[in-house]
């Protein structure tokens, strides 16, 4: 029994960053059709970025102050400012771009452009020559690949929708689609998709910088809401001037914005900061693609909605290119040489980057 338990805390211990970052797919999952049917009921999304950043902001502030009251450094105007940039990349423009190009396209679209932002982080890394790409290694040639087969995916999806895939049975739940024409709208979905992506691969490769100066994960995250909604409520009252747009009901608005703000603006993005200080900025897109499979089969199966042959294409071509770009950044030195029970040396392993961000 007591061998079981070991080699349980073993592999956890192994695997807790995947384990983690799973879960943060999962979370994302489930908030895909919760935005989709608020949006449908009339919250708007600017709206919903701002409450959804303030829930977060007042859930995780008491646990901020007192958990890291004796590890969190000193706030400097310079530190400051580039938290104020971090949330401004990471938090209020990702985010106002990306949930106004769900009202474009479709959340299995959405969800399959996402995975992009791991091939973007790479080539922003790239030019900051923070990562070094040797053509004649073969994985300097698989991370280039890689790279521009995930684009090309996206190009597919972008450019190409195809015939819809007939049902093959009537959905558990159908959800009715606003009446617009989705062609006409494509195109400009589709820029408001890839412009949320390039703002999150830029917000990732930041997060590295910071948690150097900021290593306080809890308080760093508290900061990004705070400064988030400020940022999204300004942006909000600047451009929303319908009567009752702040209204929310005691429905699924409501539970809309109290599950994004708890689960995806507090408890995934603290995930996410942890494990980009664990193992850096590509790992935390990793398993992007098992919520764009999740999606794609809760929205056909589930809840009905169309699924076009090119996003099947393009899907998987995003896919193929994604872990050939994941294969290519793989450590030379494989962890299979290394017995299970050596768990300091695979924490030192873990703790190892993707990018090689600093001194």
């Amino acid at each position: 029994m007591r061998m079981n338990v070991c080699l349980l805390r073993v592999f956890f211990s192994r695997f807790k960053p995947h384990i983690l970052i799973i879960f943060t797919q999962f979370g994302y999952t489930f908030l895909y059709f919760f935005t989709d049917a608020s949006f449908k009921h009339g919250l708007n999304p600017h709206v919903y970025i701002t409450y959804r950043q303030i829930v977060a902001t007042i859930a995780f502030f008491p646990f901020a102050y007192f958990l890291e009251r004796k590890s969190r450094p000193r706030i400097t105007v310079a530190l400051f400012l580039e938290i104020f940039v971090l949330s401004l990349m990471g938090v209020t423009l990702s985010l106002n771009m990306y949930f106004a190009s769900l009202s474009y396209t479709s959340p299995t679209f959405i969800s399959s452009v996402i995975n992009t932002v791991a091939g973007l982080t790479f080539i922003i890394a790239i030019v900051l020559r923070l990562e070094v790409v040797d053509l004649q290694n073969s994985k300097g040639v698989a991370k280039v690949l890689g790279t521009l087969i995930s684009l090309g995916g996206v190009m597919i999806m972008t450019f190409y929708k195809g015939p819809i895939i007939r049902h093959i049975w009537h959905p558990f739940i159908h959800i009715q689609h606003k009446a617009t024409n989705l062609h006409e709208d494509w195109l400009k979905g589709s820029l408001l998709t890839v412009s949320s992506c390039l703002s999150w691969a830029i917000s990732y490769i930041m997060q590295a910088f910071t948690l150097k100066r900021y290593p306080a994960q809890l308080s760093l995250m508290t900061w990004m809401n705070l400064i988030g909604a400020a940022q999204s409520g300004v942006y909000t009252v600047l451009t929303q001037h319908k009567a009752g747009v702040w209204n929310v009901g005691f429905n699924i608005d409501l539970w809309t914005i109290i599950y994004a703000g708890i689960v995806c603006s507090g408890l995934i993005i603290y995930i996410q900061l942890w494990c980009t200080e664990e193992k850096g900025p590509v790992f935390v897109t990793m398993y992007n693609p098992l919520s764009a499979i999740l999606v794609a089969l809760l929205a056909y199966f589930v809840f009905g909605q169309n699924l076009y042959f090119g996003s099947i294409v393009g899907g998987g071509v995003v896919i193929i290119g994604l872990y050939l770009l994941l294969w290519g950044k793989q450590d030379k030195q494989k962890l299979q040489n290394k017995s299970p029970l050596e768990s300091d040396s695979l924490h030192q392993t873990f703790k190892q980057p993707d990018l090689q961000i600093g001194p």
